[in-house]
């Protein structure tokens, strides 16, 4: 301290003493501050002075690793994995000392520290370190690596989908010790499955079985998850399941801490919060907590020593990412259980078709219980189609027809009742007005529409499409498949004034309603669980959820009646569903049969025959009309390669949320469809991710939106 800072502390010292102990403070603090921005001058770390570093840039064309040196002072903190900060941007003029200067500071991770670098010129240093925790280990890279090469997206993307956003408080407490394994689970309820008990037992033992469950209806699927978690961890290794939604998810957590008590496995749902979620994620990146079940974003779960990965209800819209580069789980799920060689179980109470394709291909096997079982666990399914409403008066008059009624009536003295009405927005989808057969268009099998009532086009490749006929039975009469009907709770609690009514829909979802005699009106996916299941259920409307534009209409429908199906009573107990739609529907018939995996099979077999995805490979490109346009013709595509379309892609409604891949309001975007035959997805996805960053390079202005397997193709 200087002779003036001395004087300036005692007792009565004047304005000049205190100014100059002001000015000594700024000039002492101006070094360290200006240190960290270039660290000119400072020494480098002795060993491993470079790290290799990914930039939080998303941008394709930056999607590489970027050397920096390491000042000696962060030698210890710069790990692999670690948080950074570092310059970015600033070009290779600005050398002074032999250290790059400038840019703008952006976050980053390092990924490897080295000797040397492949870099011939300056090297910048890092900036600073956020955080010594290290948590981007090498598998999750090589996960994240996979997962943006076959998504065609950028790594820097997918980490933002994998690593949390840090929170100091919870980083800075210990995680608890790790629990000794637990004893392997009795088979359970895994005993009404032919092959149940005996892949618990691999699990148990350590193998990595790979199998795709069609669980039976009624409330022990939760319980059953929580069984192959317990025989996974009684093995030393850790599990990991996915759940489409936070209800789901309770469930399972329940049943995991009836199985193993508390402390052996983490929640990571978007409901904990951002610094509880990042606690329990912490837990699981150290290794003192071995299974995970989560949401979607739980994928990414770093699990030490990963022996089994479990999704549930794959057909779930909200296993399919909304932010670049689209994951979805269960392809992410597949590639962990490749790399990782651990187990893996697809489970639902229903079957899609890419399912159905791991079971065709050998690379899993199917988990089925035998039909006698089945029987005696779903309930009785009564149908109710055109020609039953043509001549039920009820139904003229009400809108509801009789043997509905009948079902709501019996239902009642016994239990809830629930009542499935699909939600607005629906739109129709044309078909045989004779047969029913979808109508499609010749040359590329996709959906016909008419936007205008008058002329047909098709919603892939826009073709149009004049003298239409059915390929079934050569009608040329088309009709769209919806028949309305707005049946409401208000009009249910008027037909039964002293029955309470209760609602589930976007606006409040229940989670559970109890066993006592209530109507109960549901939007698809919003169904509450009754405690003893429901005794009976009636799904309205049966048209409109067969009857949306869309390649997955069937799957989608039957994947929804089944799961109200499932929430009600066996048959044994006098279970009943009606549903009011045509009984010769293909997905209605497999709902009367209870028969997931064998529609997904037909469905399968259909998509192989016109080149329809999962069997093909496909991509779609969104932007300007000029633009797209330009982009195609660049593309470099694979030669085999097949372009359907362009045609006008969907535009957000003013006040509406807008989707991936929806033109701005106002703006006028077209959407085409590529698709590439089996085993050239890779080279697709290359190919366009290739071709994206050579435009972003170039400083092109508009954008052109890039989707490897949309979930809505029409």
């Amino acid at each position: 301290m200087s002779s003036e800072n001395e004087q300036s502390a005692e007792p009565g010292a004047g304005a000049p003493e205190q100014l100059a102990l002001i000015r000594e403070t700024v000039r002492r603090a101006k070094v360290p501050r200006a240190k960290p921005r270039t660290w000119r001058g400072a020494a480098l770390a002795g060993e491993l002075p470079v790290a290799r570093v990914l930039v939080n840039k998303g941008v394709l064309h930056l999607d590489q690793y970027f050397d920096y040196a390491v000042p000696q002072e962060l030698d210890a903190d710069a790990q692999p994995g670690v948080r950074v900060r570092v310059r970015f941007g600033a070009g290779g003029r600005n050398v002074q000392g032999g250290r790059r200067e400038g840019g703008g500071l952006i976050d980053g991770f390092i990924v490897e520290r080295r000797a040397d670098s492949d870099y011939r010129g300056a090297l910048a240093a890092l900036a600073s370190v956020v955080s010594p925790e290290p948590v981007l280990g090498p598998e999750l890279l090589a996960l994240c690596r996979a997962v943006a090469d076959r998504y065609a997206g950028s790594l820097a993307d997918v980490l933002q989908l994998a690593v949390p956003p840090r929170n100091g408080r919870a980083e800075s407490k210990p995680s608890p010790d790790p629990l000794p394994p637990p004893r392997p689970p009795d088979p359970g309820t895994w005993e009404r499955y032919g092959q149940g008990p005996a892949f618990l037992r691999a699990l148990a033992e350590g193998g990595a079985p790979r199998a795709v469950w069609t669980a039976l209806p009624g409330p022990h699927w939760p319980a059953e998850i929580a069984g192959a978690v317990a025989a996974t961890l009684s093995s030393g290794r850790g599990a990991l399941v996915v759940v489409p939604d936070g209800r789901a998810a309770g469930r399972v957590d329940a049943a995991l801490t009836e199985a193993l008590g508390t402390g052996r496995h983490a929640l990571l749902t978007a409901d904990s919060g951002p610094e509880k979620r990042y606690r329990q994620w912490l837990a699981v990146r150290r290794g003192s907590v071995r299974a995970v079940v989560g949401t979607r974003a739980a994928m990414f779960a770093p699990v030490q020593d990963l022996g089994l990965v479990v999704v549930w209800d794959d057909g779930d819209s909200s296993h399919s990412d909304d932010n670049a580069p689209f994951p979805h789980v269960r392809e992410v799920l597949e590639l962990r259980a490749a790399q990782g060689r651990c187990g893996f179980l697809l489970g639902g109470i229903s079957c899609t078709v890419e399912a159905a394709q791991l079971v065709e291909s050998g690379w899993a096997l199917p988990l089925l219980a035998d039909r006698e079982r089945l029987r005696r666990a779903a309930p009785l399914i009564r149908t109710v189609g055109d020609g039953e409403l043509a001549r039920d008066g009820a139904a003229r008059s009400a809108r509801l027809p009789s043997l509905a009624w009948g079902a709501v009536r019996d239902g009642l003295r016994t239990g809830p009742v629930l009542i499935q009405v699909p939600r607005r927005g629906y739109a129709p989808r044309l078909a045989c007005e004779r047969c029913r057969a979808p109508a499609r268009c010749r040359h590329c099998a996709g959906p016909l529409e008419a936007p205008d009532q008058q002329d047909l086009n098709c919603a892939w490749c826009g073709r149009a499409e004049r003298a239409w006929q059915c390929a079934e039975c050569a009608s040329t009469r088309l009709r769209a498949r919806i028949v309305g009907a707005r049946r409401t709770a208000e009009e249910l609690g008027r037909a039964f004034p002293a029955v309470p009514v209760r609602t589930s829909g976007r606006d409040h979802i229940l989670d559970a309603v109890p066993d006592a005699p209530a109507l109960v009106v549901s939007t698809p996916g919003a169904e509450p669980v009754a405690e003893g299941g429901y005794a009976a259920a009636l799904l309205l409307d049966g048209w409109a959820m067969l009857g949306r534009p869309d390649l997955r209409a069937g799957e989608e429908a039957l994947r929804r009646w089944l799961a109200v199906g499932s929430l009600v009573r066996g048959q044994e107990e006098g279970g009943t569903v009606v549903i009011v739609a045509e009984p010769t529907e293909r997905a209605v018939q497999a709902l009367v049969r209870w028969d997931p995996a064998g529609f997904a099979r037909r469905e399968l077999a259909e998509r192989a025959e016109l080149g329809f995805p999962p069997v093909s490979r496909m991509a779609s490109a969104t932007g300007p009309p000029e633009a797209l346009a330009a982009f195609l013709r660049t593309a470099g595509l694979p030669p085999e390669a097949e372009i359907l379309g362009p045609v006008p892609a969907p535009s957000a409604a003013p006040g509406r949320a807008r989707r991936p891949g929806d033109a701005p309001p106002g703006e006028t975007w077209e959407r085409a469809l590529i698709r590439v035959v089996p085993g050239r997805g890779a080279a697709l996805a290359r190919a366009l991710k290739t071709a994206l960053a050579t435009r972003t390079a170039k400083g092109a202005n508009e954008p052109i939106r890039i989707r490897i397997d949309p979930p809505d193709i029409g």
